[in-house]
C-alpha cells in the first residue's frame, strides 16, 4: 500500500512539473508531497537542481531569459526592471549578469538574491504599480516593466545605471518603436522625470 501511495505521489510530482516548469520546495507542502521526491526525479532526468530550493524540468528549453523565469518563481511580488527589462526587450546592449527586480520598499529583502544574482531595487506606488506586463517563461508567469516604463526607470535610477544606458535606451526605444512618446511621457510623469527627460525627447523629435 506505502509503495502505491509513494507512486502516485510520485505521479502528483511530475504532473506539476510537467504543468508549472519551474518550482519550488515549498510548492510540494500544499500536496502533501515529501521534498525528498525531487531528489529522486533528479536521479531519474527528470529535474534538474537550479538553485537551493529551485527546481526546473529538464524539458525546459535554455533560453536567455530562464533566469528571470527563476527569479519570478522565487520572488512573485517583484518585477523585472531596469538592466533586466532592456535586455528582455531587446533594447540597447547592456546584458546583465544579475537580475533586476523591483519591490516595494516595505518589503522584506528576499534571502535568494544573492545566491541567485538578484539585484533588488525599490519602488513604491505608482512607481511600483505602473507598466507591469505579465509574460509566460517556461511555464511561469513573469512580471516585466513595459518599455516606455522600463526606460523611464532607467532615467530615474540613472545614478545607478548610468546616464549612458539611459540614453541608448530612450534612442532605441524610439528608433525600434518599442513604444510611443506618449507612453514615455507618462511614465516619466509617474517616475517624476519629467523634467530630466523633456530636453533629450525634444533632441530626437
Amino acid at each position: 500500500m506505502d509503495m502505491k501511495r509513494n507512486e502516485t505521489k510520485m505521479d502528483q510530482l511530475r504532473m506539476l512539473v510537467k504543468k508549472s516548469g519551474i518550482l519550488r520546495t515549498r510548492d510540494l507542502a500544499p500536496l502533501g508531497i515529501p521534498a525528498k521526491y525531487l531528489g529522486r526525479l533528479c536521479e531519474e532526468g527528470f529535474l534538474v537542481r537550479a538553485g537551493h530550493g529551485l527546481y526546473i524540468t529538464a524539458s525546459v528549453p535554455e533560453t536567455a531569459h530562464l533566469g528571470l523565469a527563476q527569479a519570478a518563481k522565487l520572488i512573485p511580488k517583484g518585477v523585472v526592471c531596469l538592466l533586466s527589462a532592456l535586455s528582455f526587450h531587446e533594447i540597447g546592449t547592456q546584458l546583465p549578469h544579475e537580475v533586476w527586480i523591483a519591490l516595494d520598499r516595505r518589503a522584506a529583502h528576499p534571502r535568494a538574491a544573492v545566491s541567485m544574482h538578484i539585484r533588488v531595487v525599490r519602488f513604491s506606488g505608482k512607481a511600483l504599480a505602473e507598466g507591469v506586463e505579465v509574460h509566460d517563461i517556461g511555464g511561469v508567469p513573469v512580471r516585466v516593466y513595459d518599455p516606455a516604463k522600463t526606460v523611464a526607470d532607467c532615467f530615474k535610477y540613472r545614478n545607478k545605471i548610468g546616464m549612458d544606458v539611459a540614453l541608448e535606451a530612450l534612442r532605441e526605444a524610439l528608433r525600434e518603436r518599442k513604444c510611443t512618446r506618449d507612453d514615455l511621457w507618462r511614465h516619466a510623469t509617474t517616475c517624476r522625470v519629467a523634467n530630466v527627460m523633456r530636453p533629450y525627447l525634444e533632441a530626437l523629435s
